[in-house]
C-alpha cells in the first residue's frame, strides 16, 4: 500500500510503501514502459545481490484508464540520501566529518567494483542522489539504474547521460564509445563534493573574475516588441492574406 511520494524525476515517481501481508516498509519505483526506449532497470536489479547496492524484492506491472504499462519496481527503503546528509550540512555551515567522508566514499566505489563484476555493465548516474544512506548505520547503497546499461565494445552509446555536474570530460566532448571510467569520474566528483560542501564547478562571481578579468556584465536593451496592427499592412488584397496565412 503506497502511503506518500518520496521521490519524482523524468524516470517516473517513488513512493513509500508499507506491504500489508508483512508490515515491511518499502520504496516503489514506478517508471513509465514506452515502446521507444529498452528498459534494462530490472534485469540488471535482478542479477545484483551485495550489501552496498540497492535490493529488489519484488516487481509487477500495472496498467491506468489510459492503458499505459508501468514497472513497478519494489525495493528496500532507505530513508537518507548522500544529497540530503550534504545539504544539512551546508544549512548549518559545516562540513562533512573526514571520517564520514572516507566511509561513504569507500561504500560507493565498493559498490561500483561489485556491478562491474558483470562484464559491460556501467550505471552512467553517479550522483549524491543516487547515493542512499543509513542514518542509523552509515550504510551506504547506490541506488537508480534507470540509465545503467551493458556496454559493448564497438556499440555506439548516447552522450547525453549523467547528470550535468557529474559529466566526464569524454561525454562533454560527446563521445560514444565509452567505457565505466565515466562512473568513476562522477564517483571523485560527488568526493569532491563531500569535501568541499558544495559542487564542484560552481565557481563564486570572484572567481569567475580572477578567470575572466575582462569580463563585463552586459545588459541588454529591454525593447518593447511592436504591435501586430503596425507590423502588418492596414490593408492588403485577399490574396495577400493567403500568402501571409501560408507564412
Amino acid at each position: 500500500m503506497a502511503e506518500c511520494v518520496v521521490g519524482t524525476g523524468s524516470f517516473g515517481i517513488v513512493f513509500h510503501a508499507k506491504c500489508l501481508e508483512t508490515g515491511e516498509t518499502v520504496a516503489i519505483k514506478k517508471v513509465l514502459q514506452d515502446k521507444r526506449y529498452k528498459n534494462r532497470e530490472l534485469q540488471l536489479m535482478r542479477s545484483m545481490v551485495h550489501p552496498n547496492v540497492i535490493s529488489l524484492k519484488h516487481c509487477f506491472f500495472s496498467t491506468t484508464s489510459r492503458d499505459e504499462l508501468f514497472l513497478n519496481l519494489v525495493m528496500e527503503y532507505v530513508t537518507e540520501s548522500l544529497y540530503w546528509i550534504l545539504k544539512n550540512y551546508s544549512n548549518v555551515n559545516q562540513r562533512m566529518p573526514l571520517i564520514y567522508v572516507k566511509l561513504y566514499t569507500y561504500q560507493i566505489f565498493r559498490a561500483l567494483a561489485y556491478i562491474y563484476t558483470v562484464p559491460g555493465v556501467c550505471h552512467r548516474d553517479v550522483k549524491p542522489q543516487n547515493v542512499l544512506v543509513d542514518p542509523h548505520t552509515h550504510q551506504v547503497k547506490l541506488c537508480d539504474f534507470g540509465s545503467a546499461k551493458m556496454l559493448v565494445k564497438g556499440e555506439a552509446n548516447i552522450s547525453y547521460i549523467c547528470s550535468h555536474y557529474y559529466h566526464a570530460p569524454e561525454l562533454i566532448f560527446g563521445a560514444t564509445e565509452y567505457t565505466t571510467s565515466i562512473d568513476i569520474w562522477s564517483a571523485g566528483c560527488v568526493l569532491a563534493e563531500l569535501l568541499l560542501g558544495q559542487v564542484l564547478g560552481t565557481p563564486t562571481m570572484e572567481e569567475i573574475r580572477c578567470m575572466n578579468p575582462n569580463y563585463t556584465d552586459f545588459r541588454f536593451p529591454q525593447i518593447k516588441a511592436h504591435p501586430w496592427h503596425q507590423v502588418w499592412l492596414t490593408s492588403y488584397s485577399v490574396d495577400g492574406g493567403k500568402d501571409y496565412g501560408r507564412l
